[in-house]
């Protein structure tokens, strides 16, 4: 057993909550385990079980729009991680990364023993060289990585996705707007835009799951008040919480919500995490049989065979967004309704709105 491990994921808050599963096997097989994160990591990598201390780094080759080279903060990170003297670091990537540069920093700061999963050469930057099998989910691979460094998956833990709890209280004002019956929360917005439907699609969804019965509402992350708010008015009755609530605090939402309407983004994890079945509006950039919700009732929605298909793009190269844009609403309505065993809690109704513009 060792004394202290360093498990590092330097990608988007759903990244490391998929990783949330193999953090808690290193956890059961060693004493201490921190965890190193990038910014946009940060608030998943404070609810995940099994976690000691989170350290933060914005890794210069990781993320969405990754900063400039700053060579005082890497040598800042190895000064810190050499003061912490940990006798393991294993690196956690996607398929399509390479864990070298953090092995290479690793090194530097005198950790003895690192592990990663490589398709590169990596020289002597790594102790445990790990491949991939094929077929294999994030969860999975994740998990595969850290068996291969000593730490199985323990018999008593299922695998799938979870945050500490108790879940975090909701703020009054917040807690006070939400429905008091079953509901559906609609996410619109995703990290990466290519993975989001388009915004007046997803004011439809609002839209037909009203008149369907459902109480919605709709939610989003602090850049996306208008986005949420352009949404909610699909339904007069939405409840509209864009920007409203922290990660902890959706966490809450979601796990009181019957179902969650949502692109491949990290919300869509969360609500995994919480036990709340999905409808993924998966655009397929990258594979839904890798990336898709883990460990809950999930319907997949959008054309995973559009010609977008595993380009990992980020902005959308396809004019009009077809692999979502296909999704109609009322397979969304009747998804909801396939995932919560009933078609809605209460009459249908007709709901009439006003279009406006899309927000920019």
């Amino acid at each position: 057993m060792s004394a202290r491990v360093l498990a590092v994921r330097l990608d988007s808050d759903g990244d490391v909550l998929l990783t949330g599963p193999a953090v808690r096997a290193l956890a059961a097989a060693h004493e201490h385990v921190d965890l190193l994160v990038s910014g946009q990591g940060l608030q998943a990598a404070r609810l995940l079980p099994g976690v000691r201390d989170v350290l933060r780094f914005d890794a210069p080759w990781s993320g969405y729009a990754p900063g400039a080279f700053d060579a005082a903060a890497v040598g800042g990170l190895v000064a810190e991680l050499a003061a912490r003297d940990y006798d393991e670091a294993v690196v956690f990537t996607s398929f399509h990364q390479s864990p070298l540069p953090m092995a290479l920093l690793a090194r530097m700061a005198g950790i003895r023993r690192v592990s990663a999963t490589s398709e590169d050469y990596p020289g002597a930057l790594l102790d445990v060289r790990h491949r991939r099998p094929d077929g294999l989910h994030e969860v999975e691979a994740a998990l595969d990585l850290a068996r291969a460094a000593g730490a199985p998956r323990p018999a008593d833990d299922d695998g799938r996705l979870a945050v500490r709890r108790p879940l975090a209280t909701l703020p009054a004002d917040v807690a006070a707007l939400l429905p008091a019956g079953p509901f559906v929360v609609v996410h619109p917005g995703a990290s990466v835009p290519a993975r989001a439907p388009r915004p007046d699609d997803a004011r439809a969804y609002v839209t037909a799951l009203a008149a369907a019965g459902w109480d919605v509402v709709v939610t989003g992350g602090p850049g996306e008040r208008a986005l949420a708010g352009h949404v909610a008015a699909g339904a007069p009755d939405a409840v509209d919480l864009g920007g409203r609530t922290t990660l902890p605090e959706l966490a809450t939402v979601l796990a009181a919500a019957a179902c969650v309407v949502v692109g491949n983004t990290g919300p869509a994890h969360l609500a995994a995490a919480v036990g709340t079945p999905v409808v993924s509006l998966f655009s397929p950039v990258v594979p839904a049989d890798r990336w898709a919700p883990w460990g809950v009732p999930v319907a997949v929605l959008g054309d995973q065979g559009a010609a977008c298909r595993a380009t990992r793009a980020r902005e959308c190269p396809v004019a009009g967004h077809p692999c979502l844009a296909s999704v109609p609403a009322g397979q969304v309505v009747g998804a909801v309704a396939g995932l919560t065993g009933r078609p809605a809690p209460r009459t249908t109704r007709t709901v009439t709105t006003h279009r406006t513009e899309v927000p920019a």
